[in-house]
């Protein structure tokens, strides 16, 4: 079957011809035809095959013909982070070359003057994610009763960053008479039930078993210690001759700190994070794409949906605390029937994320323990040592004993102190001492622009 065949007209092909695709895939050939007859739809893909082109592709035509009005978009698109929502905006740039359609990117992170002057002049397609969105309709600044065709993309992520409420809201402002598309690797069952109640008789395609993983991605898990981390990496990078790789942090911090480290070494890494404006992380992004950098770590606000040509190795730094996670950190490699091949440091600490993997996956991952493992070299020694354990020096400070003039100076300061600061010690709360990092900067990094979800709250044991 080729794109002639799905119903899509003669300058949609000629886009897609130029772009470089003959043949739609799985995903494609089922959504399109369906979503140009103007139904509801419900996609169920794994990440890497093709499900942006699977809605773009149909809406450029559905699109193309009919006027913008100021403040009220023709259709919307609902992304879960910046990334994914600019990446959505080229596919429309590529593939609606030959079509006069106006569009708009609603994103954090950049200033709200062009955004608000895009909408007033009237766009075609609205991109957005739902902080920016829900930030400029409370503003007055966009109307969404106009808009007659809505996309929810990645919907399960969605639900992992919160944004289930505000989805929902929206929603309710939007006309009854649409059409809604909704696509998702998995379906919990709360993303079942917003199907169920904003889509009407919804066809439902499915392409592969939810949360698999791509049969061309080789993966492995290399048994290492937390101290052997870092050396372990850079002698996989370095005996692959990596050219072109992503390295997936658990945290912020963590992306920082192992850049930094690996820059050291002589490797050329970038890094991405959720702390970095949206400008610098294009810039990043697009160092990394045009080979400026071989090697780009990143926390999950990279995980999902982007599309980078030619990542032939992912590594997991840290083993991902969400099974799905997995999923979609490994789908930056292997894309478009290429190979890929992935690697997941683990220690004894990470035994049960794994065993959650496997399962959600339902294959086992080939273990590998490398015999002669390099030593970590002094960089590689954490900055602080764990507490309840001296460094080295420390033992002769610690046997050395008080002075008598000491002794009674320290007594008679413990008893001038005041009971009301004892007190106000007391009435604190107490730190978690497992943790050594500043707690503003050691969270998960999911790049969201909307509240964050109760379980981040707590944290897991070093």
């Amino acid at each position: 079957m080729s794109f002639a065949d799905l119903g899509l007209s003669d300058e949609l092909l000629r886009a897609v011809t130029d772009a470089g695709y003959t043949e739609p895939t799985p995903i494609q050939r089922q959504s399109i035809p369906p979503v140009l007859m103007g139904k509801d739809l419900i996609g169920i893909a794994q990440t890497g095959t093709g499900k942006t082109a699977a809605f773009v592709l149909p809406m450029i035509d559905i699109l193309g013909e009919g006027r913008t009005r100021a403040l009220m978009p023709r259709s919307l698109i609902l992304e879960p982070t910046r990334e994914l929502a600019a990446q959505v905006a080229e596919n429309f740039e590529k593939y609606g070359t030959h079509h006069k359609l106006s569009m708009a990117l609603l994103i954090g992170g950049v200033q709200m003057g062009d955004q608000v002057k895009a909408l007033e002049k009237g766009v075609d397609v609205l991109i957005a994610t739902p902080g920016r969105l829900m930030d400029l309709f409370g503003r007055g600044k966009i109307l969404l009763n106009g808009c007659s065709l809505l996309v929810i993309d990645e919907a399960d992520r969605m639900l992992d960053m919160g944004f289930i409420p505000d989805i929902e809201e929206i929603c309710t402002k939007l006309p009854k008479e649409r059409q809604t598309l909704l696509f998702s690797a998995t379906m919990p069952p709360v993303i079942k039930k917003l199907a169920d109640k904003f889509l009407n008789d919804p066809k439902r395609v499915e392409v592969a078993r939810p949360a698999t993983t791509n049969t061309n991605i080789t993966q492995f898990l290399i048994e290492t210690t937390t101290m052997k981390k870092r050396e372990v990496l850079r002698a996989l990078i370095e005996a692959d001759d990596v050219q072109t790789g992503i390295i997936f942090c658990n945290r912020k911090t963590t992306v920082r700190e192992l850049n930094k480290s690996l820059q050291r070494h002589g490797i050329r890494s970038a890094e991405i994070h959720g702390d970095m404006d949206q400008p610098a992380r294009i810039a990043e992004l697009e160092r990394f794409k045009k080979g400026d950098v071989n090697i780009l770590v990143a926390s999950d606000v990279a995980a999902r949906g982007l599309d980078i040509k030619g990542v032939s190795h992912v590594y997991n730094f840290d083993a991902p605390w969400h099974p799905d996670d997995y999923v979609h950190r490994i789908g930056r490699t292997g894309r478009a029937g290429a190979t890929g091949t992935a690697y997941t440091l683990v220690t004894k600490e990470d035994a049960e994320n794994i065993a959650n993997i496997e399962k959600l996956t339902g294959q086992k991952i080939d273990r590998v323990k490398l015999r002669n493992a390099p030593a970590p070299s002094e960089e590689d020694e954490p900055a602080e040592a764990p507490r309840g354990r001296r460094r080295k020096g420390d033992e002769d400070k610690a046997r050395k004993p008080r002075s008598r003039k000491e002794e009674p100076r320290r007594e008679e300061a413990r008893r001038e102190e005041p009971v009301r600061e004892t007190r106000a010690r007391d009435e604190q709360p107490r730190r978690d001492r497992s943790r050594r990092r500043d707690e503003r900067d050691d969270g998960p990094d999911e790049g969201w622009n909307g509240p964050i979800p109760d379980f981040l709250n707590y944290t897991l044991a070093e």
